[in-house]
C-alpha cells in the first residue's frame, strides 16, 4: 500500500513538473522570447534533471531493492523451510539444488521440483511444525 501511494505521488509530481516545464517554454510575446530563451533553457534542463531524480528515488530504487531482497531470500533457502510458490503452492523444502528446490506439499509426501525463481515467499519452520 505504501509503495502504491509513493508511486502515485511520484507520478503526480512528475506531471506537475512536466506542466511547469511546458508553461515555462512558451513565451508570452516575441520580444520577451529573445531575452528569455537562455534562462528558459537552463530552467528546463534543471527541471528534467529533477524529474529524472524523482523517478529514480520513487520508482527505480525501491524496485531494485525488492529484487535484491527476493534474490537474497532465494539464495538462503534451506531444508525445512516453509515456502510458497508464485502459483500459490505451499510446501516444506526437502532438497536444495543449485538452481532448483524439491519440496513436499502435504502429509502424503507429494514432492515437486521447481526452480528457485518460482519461490515468492518463505517462512522458517517452527518447533510445532517439526
Amino acid at each position: 500500500m505504501k509503495s502504491r501511494i509513493l508511486r502515485v505521488l511520484a507520478l503526480a509530481l512528475s506531471a506537475f513538473v512536466l506542466v511547469f516545464l511546458l508553461a515555462g517554454c512558451v513565451p508570452a510575446d516575441g520580444a520577451a522570447a529573445e531575452g528569455a530563451t537562455a534562462g528558459s533553457s537552463w530552467s528546463m534542463i534543471i527541471m528534467i534533471v529533477v524529474m529524472i531524480g524523482i523517478f529514480y528515488f520513487f520508482l527505480i530504487r525501491p524496485e531494485n531493492k525488492k529484487k535484491k531482497q527476493a534474490e537474497e531470500m532465494r539464495s538462503n533457502l534451506s531444508v525445512g523451510d516453509q515456502v510458497t510458490t508464485i502459483g500459490g503452492i505451499i510446501g516444506r523444502i526437502v532438497m536444495v539444488k543449485s538452481d532448483s528446490i524439491v519440496f513436499e506439499t502435504s502429509e502424503d509426501r507429494v514432492r515437486m521440483e521447481v526452480t528457485k525463481w518460482a519461490i515468492s515467499s518463505t517462512g522458517k519452520q517452527t518447533e510445532e511444525q517439526k
